[in-house]
């Protein structure tokens, strides 16, 4: 699944890549078999869609295979091994351990000099510099250095002759014509390594932009062991990807104001990745689902109807689907629009309209069906039987009827909401009674009725 993290790096390197006038590049990094499965590429690719990142678009280019490289990168590792910037190790991890007295401490170097040809089981392994160090040139980090004596020489290809992901990263890279590597922080320490396989493969490297850690409330970074952090997930649940996309972009950066409900577009034009900030970004759902409330409400009623329609079919809804009317619902979704949060709520929020009976909600009936309950259910529905069927009609009814008992109009209409509804909480009472029909009102203040009834004598 494509964590949220990657969503908001390809976001950042979309805007770099737009901004510029240059290319985003859409890499598969799929030489490790265990974790390469065709269902999860067509994910990365579906979910970079649903942001706005597509082939549709000039900026866009791949994508490309890792493993259809496989070839290059070989050629690159024996490159190396060529010109003495690598050699063959023959080393175990028992027999470093043993020289060291450590299991936790780097290659010491003991084959550097011995000049073994390739075997099986030979690992190849670049030589690093002895002295001075590697500074990476970071837009957001400034010009970190790491002394060279601390990086060990590392292994660019297996026993096997299989080169590692270091080198054909780097080389996938030079290929592919790379100028700039907007990523996660935790690359950070690879950065040397590869910044170094550059240099001795003869080329200039790229600029670097390691961006800032994304925690959770606990300030853990985001895990997809204890955390949702697939895009998808979210997607799935009801958040519109416009404002998934204005609220990544805002984690570690901001516009430079008070506003932050800003269109893409507009994020895009004052992006700078050089005012990334360092410290780790909370991705705080409570807010995202605020700017998702707010993305709703500016929809057009239209607009609104279409983002609700795949909530509104099997398997989310407990209705058949001969029993919807999409003409209903167009009466009420506006009614919704203000009040969702997520799209996935619409479902509840309807499900009356399409139902023989109202889903039992056992938490409404009870808090709303108390001592007097059934006799403002038979008032009302004396009532109502011959009422104006309009919503401010049907208000002025039920207010009547709380006002003969000493009830306030919330009091008076909660059971009334639970009897046609099921719910405490969803959409205006009477304006809902409107659309549902006096037949159907009347058939369900009586079913309530009964019900009650029914509780008493037991």
């Amino acid at each position: 699944m494509f964590h949220v993290g990657g969503a908001r790096s390809a976001l950042y390197n979309w805007a770099v890549a737009r901004q510029s006038g240059g290319t985003f590049v859409l890499r598969i990094e799929d030489t490790d078999a265990a974790r390469n499965k065709p269902e999860w590429i067509d994910g990365i690719i579906s979910a970079l869609a649903a942001i706005g990142i597509h082939g549709e678009d000039s900026a866009f280019e791949g994508p490309y295979f890792q493993s259809h490289n496989a070839d290059r990168h070989s050629e690159a590792a024996q490159q190396l091994y060529a010109a003495s910037k690598a050699y063959y190790c023959d080393c175990t991890r028992e027999q470093l351990k043993e020289r060291t007295g450590s299991e936790h401490l780097g290659y010491d170097g003991f084959c550097r000099d011995r000049g073994l040809a390739f075997e099986g089981g030979r690992a190849l392994r670049f030589r690093t510099p002895d002295e001075g160090e590697t500074v990476v040139v970071d837009l957001i980090r400034g010009e970190p250095a790491f002394p060279n004596s601390a990086i060990e020489d590392f292994v660019i290809a297996r026993g096997d002759g299989s080169p590692v992901f270091l080198i054909a990263n780097v080389v996938d890279d030079l290929d592919e014509g790379i100028t700039q590597v907007i990523r996660g922080d935790e690359h950070l320490s690879n950065t040397p390594k590869q910044q170094l396989l550059w240099e001795a493969l003869g080329a200039e490297p790229p600029l670097w932009a390691h961006l800032p850690v994304i925690v959770n409330e606990k300030r853990q970074k985001l895990s997809k062991r204890r955390d949702k952090v697939a895009l998808e997930d979210y997607l799935a649940e009801g958040f519109l990807p416009a404002a998934m996309v204005n609220y990544l972009m805002l984690l570690g950066w901001g516009p430079g104001d008070d506003q932050e409900i800003l269109p893409y577009e507009e994020l895009e034009q004052r992006f700078r990745i050089e005012d990334v900030g360092t410290s780790p970004a909370f991705f705080d759902v409570k807010k995202l689902t605020a700017f998702n409330g707010e993305y709703m409400r500016a929809l057009t009623p239209e607009q609104f109807a279409a983002a609700c329609a795949p909530w509104l079919v099997a398997p989310y809804v407990p209705w058949q689907p001969e029993a919807f009317d999409l003409a209903v619902f167009e009466k009420v979704a506006p009614l919704a629009q203000t009040r969702l949060a997520l799209l996935s709520e619409i479902t509840s929020y309807v499900d009356f309209l399409f139902l023989d009976e109202p889903v039992e909600d056992e938490a409404s009936w009870g808090k709303a069906m108390k001592a007097g309950a059934a006799d403002v259910l038979g008032d009302a529905r004396a009532e109502l039987a011959t009422a104006e069927w309009r919503s401010d009609d049907l208000k002025a009814v039920v207010i009547a009827v709380g006002e003969k008992h000493g009830l306030k109009l919330g009091k008076a209409q909660a059971p009334i909401r639970v009897a046609v509804t099921g719910r405490t909480i969803g959409l205006p009472l009477f304006e809902s009674m409107e659309v549902l029909g006096r037949d159907k009102v009347l058939a369900r203040l009586d079913a309530a009725s009964k019900k009650l009834a029914g509780q008493v004598q037991a």
